[in-house]
């Protein structure tokens, strides 16, 4: 089971960055499109990340599930903080892409994602987000893949 938490306090009531998540999302990390407008249903994600919507309660949370079933994210707020939360119960290859490869990506989408966030409430990150050696060279060997082939992270 994996289980990732990423939190920011905002300062400013959350609920709102619920339903702009898309408007926020950093374009370094693919642009978020979904194949309808933002809501239960929806199919889409970014890159080569794939996702439908399973719940959207605006102002409060929004769940996707991956499209391979084995696990969810949620982006939900609670007075000022907004926090994002992957669950899953992945097969034993992607436990390993994930401990190798893939949180260390999402985690920097993540903060780099809050940072916007925070931004657009209206104040600079105390501590803005900043790639790793890691994460830059990981980046850097999967945009070269994708543009060979398909790679599936």
């Amino acid at each position: 089971m994996i289980r990732n938490v990423h939190s920011r306090d905002l300062g400013v009531p959350a609920g709102p960055f619920v339903a702009r998540i898309q408007e926020l999302w950093p374009p370094a990390w693919g642009k978020q499109e979904f194949d309808r407008p933002l809501g239960v249903g929806a199919d889409g994600g970014h890159g080569p990340i794939r996702y439908h919507c399973t719940e959207f309660v605006p102002g409060s949370s929004i769940t996707f599930a991956f499209s391979s079933g084995e696990g969810t994210h949620t982006l939900s707020a609670s007075g000022t903080v907004l926090t994002h939360e992957l669950v899953g119960d992945f097969r034993l290859a992607t436990r390993l892409r994930w401990a190798l490869v893939v949180r260390w990506l999402h985690d920097a989408c993540l903060e780099d994602f809050l940072d916007g966030c925070e931004r657009a409430a209206g104040r600079e990150p105390a501590r803005p987000a900043r790639w790793s050696p890691w994460v830059r060279a990981v980046r850097q060997v999967v945009g070269l893949l994708s543009r060979r082939q398909a790679v599936r992270v």
